[in-house]
């Protein structure tokens, strides 16, 4: 680790500590001197596994039990020993948003105020801001709350259907036709917490903006990536990344962010339409990048910009990056060469490793590894029952 010493003493606390991106997060804190713990709910999870967590963490740390989630940090912070809690996922920054008046009593929280974290965090708003501000993004409709809305809309079919609130592809349909959503309708209890919008062809490549911005409203850190393969091949989480110029996408995000006061790290998902040919806004994921490691290996440290921002410093502008960096989650990607059609037509080829890092590996601390890969064979079976 680095011999220039900034925030020496510093005490972080990351929660979850089965995140892929707390593995760069953490190197990046230890980096500056900060003292790092993590919030597991298994010895399997790579901030569990990593040489560089100082203290481990096994506790409450569920999606399904926000009540316990909360009240788990909760007593963690009232004990004193933390300074910053940082969230990994959407579920912990939610309940930090949530709470983020009483937690800040006890330390300074990396997640923003409720109010704007629930705009950022529902699709259908995020999307009429989008078309209220001609930044692009799919034709949506706005206040459904009944099949006939849908039936008698503009909007062609197919359409997509997925939950105002969600991360992923969890909970993604496409609807054929009329037909078909007639069928569903029995289903659907309550149309208002979906989102109906027109199908973009998934033909060309989506990309990732991550983003920082200050409390000047000021973007310090602006990284585009393109996400060139993923599992599940019917839509997931990206195995590759390559790091592109798009001053576009940049653009887009920006303005958007910068509309709803947006504060600190956020990643933002795109999709490039191939009728057109322009990237258009899906939603954004109101963190850290779970390919945030792909940033660092660019030029950029979201891990110190963090530690500025929340105790009220200058923050570093890194928003010039190198282009064609390359990060690659193994574990998945083999998934993707075993289950596509195109495995021996994909661009990169999936044989190419120029400048490739992957997502989870470090030679200096190879564990999370091995932790991540056992994990995701005991979870695999869950998450494809979630995404179907």
């Amino acid at each position: 680790m680095s011999k220039n010493i900034i925030y020496k003493g510093l005490r972080i606390l990351i929660a979850e500590g089965r995140a892929r991106q707390c593995l760069p997060l953490i190197r990046s804190f230890k980096k500056q001197g900060c003292i790092v713990a993590a919030l597991c709910r298994s010895k399997l999870d790579v901030a569990y596994a990593s040489r560089y967590t100082d203290k481990r963490i096994i506790g409450v740390c569920d999606d399904e039990k926000e009540e316990e989630t909360t009240s788990q940090i909760r007593n963690l912070l009232k004990t004193g020993e933390y300074d910053i809690v940082v969230p990994t996922t959407d579920f912990i920054a939610r309940i930090l948003s949530k709470n983020k008046i009483e937690f800040s009593k006890y330390a300074k929280i990396a997640s923003n105020d409720w109010e704007i974290f629930q705009l950022a965090g529902d699709k259908s708003k995020t999307m009429e801001i989008c078309m209220k501000n001609d930044i692009p993004c799919p034709s949506t409709l706005l206040d459904v709350k009944c099949l006939e809305d849908i039936l008698n809309s503009t909007i062609a079919f197919p359409i997509v259907m997925k939950p105002k609130v969600g991360f992923g592809a969890i909970g993604f349909k496409v609807v054929k036709s009329k037909e078909e959503m007639i069928k569903l309708s029995p289903l659907i209890h309550d149309y208002g917490s979906y989102v109906f919008q027109e199908y973009i062809p998934q033909t060309d490549i989506q990309y990732e903006c991550a983003m920082f911005i200050d409390n000047d409203n000021n973007v310090k850190t602006s990284v585009v990536f393109s996400k060139n393969r993923w599992f599940p091949i019917s839509g997931g989480s990206s195995t590759l990344n390559i790091t592109v110029d798009r001053p576009d996408i940049i653009e887009s995000c920006k303005k958007l962010l910068q509309l709803i006061n947006w504060r600190g790290a956020a990643d933002v998902d795109f999709i490039q339409d191939p009728r057109d040919g322009i990237a258009k806004i899906m939603e954004i994921n109101p963190r850290v990048s779970g390919s945030v490691k792909i940033t660092f290996d660019a030029g950029t440290d979201q891990g110190l910009q963090m530690i500025q921002l929340l105790l009220g410093n200058d923050v570093t502008d890194f928003n010039k990056y190198e282009y064609g960096r390359r990060l690659r989650c193994s574990q998945t990607d083999l998934l993707w060469f075993i289950k596509s059609p195109n495995r021996f037509k994909s661009k990169p080829s999936w044989f190419s490793n120029y400048k490739t890092r992957d997502q989870i590996f470090y030679w200096s601390d190879p564990w999370p590894y091995f932790a991540f890969s056992l994990s995701g064979l005991f979870r695999y079976k869950r998450e494809m029952k979630k995404r179907s």
